[in-house]
């Protein structure tokens, strides 16, 4: 079989048919370069859809208002304060032990006494609030002071007498009591408390009384 390849005179390899028929059929079905062609490679001219898109603009500041006129108050100046702080700088009630001291006695401690008294079982107590001399002997040439008096109505020979000297139920206090008899001593009622109140002057005089055997059922 002849051999196909040809060799020309300088001793090089000549191409053969197919070698020549190969470019022209390529040729033939490459696409022309007169008419664009759509590729998936972005261009420089074609926006990229997956590029990140530009964040929005930052507002603008807004402009410092204008300093206050000279002499011109500043707004928050001239408004009102709250109710709430009108309110905390009311004054407190006064408490009942502030009043003056008849105004207390009488207003106060006598009917809470009787109502204490009362619900221990004796309903026949008489209580009265004079300014007198102290019943008591050997204080005949003491000067008078209130007194809260107390007597049985069916027993009127039981009394007791609880003074204030002072006329301050903070003050020094007395108390004396007797059975038909006039009272001999007399005696230092509530020295121990620092501040006296309604509900400890009550109970007090309750718990003396008691001590005596004249509540309930003694």
């Amino acid at each position: 079989m002849a051999d196909q390849t040809n060799h020309n005179q300088a001793g090089e390899v000549a191409p053969s048919t197919v070698d020549k028929q190969a470019p022209n059929v390529a040729e033939e079905h490459a696409p022309s370069t007169d008419s664009p062609e759509a590729t998936d490679l972005p261009t420089a001219n074609a926006p990229d859809s997956n590029a990140a898109k530009p964040t929005a603009t930052p507002p603008k500041r807004e402009k410092p208002a204008a300093k206050a006129a000279v002499g011109e108050k500043p707004a928050a100046a001239t408004e009102e304060k709250p109710a709430a702080a009108k309110a905390a700088k009311k004054e407190k009630a006064p408490a009942v032990e502030d009043k003056p001291f008849v105004e207390f006695i009488e207003q106060d401690y006598l009917p809470a006494l009787q109502k204490a008294i009362a619900q221990q079982g004796v309903q026949d107590l008489q209580v009265s609030f004079a300014k007198q001399k102290l019943p008591i002997t050997g204080f005949e040439s003491a000067e008078e002071c209130w007194q809260i008096i107390g007597t049985w109505k069916e027993t009127g020979a039981r009394q007791f007498n609880l003074y204030f000297p002072e006329e301050d139920i903070q003050g020094k206090k007395g108390f004396s009591c007797n059975e038909g008899k006039k009272p001999s001593t007399l005696e230092s009622f509530l020295i121990d408390e620092r501040k006296i109140t309604l509900d400890l002057l009550v109970f007090g005089l309750v718990q003396r009384l008691d001590g005596q055997k004249w509540l309930g059922i003694n």
